[in-house]
């Protein structure tokens, strides 16, 4: 019997398992305690042992002691690890939260930050895909404020709304709008001219056809942009908690980091990473949903 051949994804696999335990040794390799020399000059030995910082009669060169690295080693952040992982529901006081309370805070401000964007861009991008004279008018806004960063709309937010929470889904909503707005705007406006006949030959009403003819036909377009705007979103929320502070996944990070504690740094850093892939990947799930072939 001939062996089968090994498929793409699981080279691909294969190769991703060897990046990770090149990644790990690298990084054991580069948190190895550092050995401390005695100095070689007789002068800066004599200096050294007046100053206590070796013990008499060390040999000039000699190994003194073994300094452990500033970097957390892979065993230590398996601890660290370990220690979320295992009770990540704690609540010790404001600044002392698990990292599953944590994420839940930051996960609810990005979903409701997201559906107010989702409730404002799909509707006025419809209208915009269905009218050119208001996609002509809309679009000049649309280019200049698109590009503004998150962390430039945080202090107006902050000064006209006063509050921390509201202003962090305020600046997720104007900053995940855009691309779900200009996706379903294309997407309306690049319906077949056909189906909109169709629309026309069954005398459907507006809702009718935007309900039966084009928000199903453009739903991949809207989808994309959906995809596009809560991988925006999830960015900006722990930028924007880095800056408010209080609770939630940005200023977990933050706060570890004026403690100086990189182990729960890094574990942040990566449970940020995780919940991004899960968001995505459920969109991907949805986006195959509704994608068809004409």
């Amino acid at each position: 019997m001939a062996n089968r051949p090994i498929s793409t994804k699981t080279k691909g696999y294969l190769v991703s398992l060897l990046i990770v335990l090149a990644v790990l040794g690298i990084w054991q390799m580069a948190t190895l305690p550092k050995q401390i020399h005695a100095p070689t000059d007789p002068l800066k030995l004599e200096y050294s042992v007046l100053m206590g910082d070796i013990p008499e009669g060390t040999k000039p060169g000699a190994v003194v002691k073994s300094q452990k690295s500033e970097f957390p080693s892979p065993t230590d952040f398996t601890k660290t690890a370990i220690g979320h992982i295992s009770d990540p529901f704690y609540d010790r006081g404001l600044n002392d939260k698990g990292i599953g309370i944590q994420l839940g805070y930051s996960i609810g401000r990005v979903l409701l930050g997201f559906l107010l964007a989702m409730i404002v861009a799909i509707p006025l991008g419809y209208l915009i895909g269905m009218s050119p004279v208001l996609g002509s008018a809309m679009m000049p806004f649309i280019q200049l404020l698109k590009p503004i960063s998150p962390l430039a709309w945080m202090p107006i937010a902050l000064y006209t709304i006063k509050d921390s929470n509201a202003s962090s889904i305020f600046v997720i909503f104007i900053c995940s709008i855009w691309p779900m707005l200009t996706n379903t705007a294309f997407g309306v406006a690049n319906v077949r001219r056909e189906w909109r006949n169709v629309a026309k030959t069954l005398e459907l009403s507006p809702m009718q056809t935007a309900t039966k003819i084009v928000i199903p036909a453009a739903a991949p377009t809207i989808v994309t942009g959906m995809r596009i705007s809560m991988g925006i979103a999830w960015l900006v929320i722990v930028a924007a908690e880095m800056l408010v502070g209080g609770t939630g996944i940005g200023y977990f990070v933050w706060n570890q980091w004026n403690n100086l504690s990189l182990g729960n740094v890094i574990f942040a850093v990566l449970m940020i990473g995780v919940v991004g892939m899960i968001l995505d990947w459920m969109f991907g799930l949805l986006q195959k949903k509704v994608s068809y072939v004409e």
